[in-house]
């Protein structure tokens, strides 16, 4: 069975932006994983914000598996240190700033400089580590490179395509994973992901054991509820 990874970012965000203090991180933990949600994800920046080192504490103590999605700093590493979630995903800073969400770039040699670490770090505290990556085989191979135990294939660049050009995306990105699989690293995918677009893309790629998805969850949730929208998500991965 498909894996949920379900991000609450978008939450945090909010609450910042509102200052709706009523925006309560481990109760929405909760009722995800009760609704569904195989684990809780978050993402953080050296600032720690908006997600914040008391949500992470939080959180580590609600969730019964959390992910962490950082960019690969050392202050980053004495959180994740501190924290100790179940798994860490190394991301590059998004477009906003505001939190790790943008693959990775693997050609140039100073990644590996950059990334090694990081990895190193974790990996000795025993705190498995995903890349998130471009779904392109050179990636997945340099990921490999790296000794990373898994990646994660970004579909944020693919779900609003225009339909042929959406077609040639999946099929990298169906190449991408059976790479991935081939070389016997943990696959998820996630980043776009949403009721419109996941299942065209889970068909691309039907053995991906993990599956991540945010904000169209929570988007969801406004309408109908955390409780509904996760079991609605969940039920597309079945």
């Amino acid at each position: 069975m498909r894996r949920l990874s379900l991000g609450l970012d978008a939450l945090a965000s909010l609450r910042e932006a509102s200052g709706a203090s009523e925006i309560d991180l481990p109760s929405a933990c909760t009722l995800a994983e009760l609704a569904g949600a195989d684990a809780i994800r978050v993402g953080v920046t050296d600032e720690l914000r908006p997600v914040g080192a008391s949500d992470l504490q939080d959180l580590r103590r609600a969730a019964r598996v959390l992910e962490l999605r950082m960019p690969a700093t050392q202050s980053l590493l004495k959180v994740a240190l501190e924290i100790r979630p179940d798994r860490v995903i190394l991301a590059e800073t998004g477009w906003d700033g505001r939190a790790a969400g943008a693959p990775l770039d693997l050609r140039a040699q100073s990644a590996f400089a950059h990334l090694t670490p990081v990895m190193r770090g974790l990996e000795e505290a025993g705190v498995p580590v995903s890349l998130l990556v471009a779904p392109d085989l050179d990636a997945v191979k340099a990921a490999h490179t790296l000794g990373a135990d898994g990646v994660e294939l970004f579909t944020g660049a693919i779900a609003d395509l225009p339909v042929p050009e959406r077609r040639v995306e999946l099929e990298r990105l169906a190449d991408a994973h059976r790479l991935a699989a081939k070389l016997r690293l943990d696959l998820s995918i996630g980043g776009g992901l949403g009721f419109r677009t996941a299942r065209e893309v889970i068909e691309a790629v039907p053995s991906a054991e993990r599956i991540a998805a945010g904000r169209g969850v929570l988007a969801r949730a406004c309408l109908v509820g955390l409780d509904r929208a996760v079991r609605d998500l969940r039920a597309l991965l079945e």
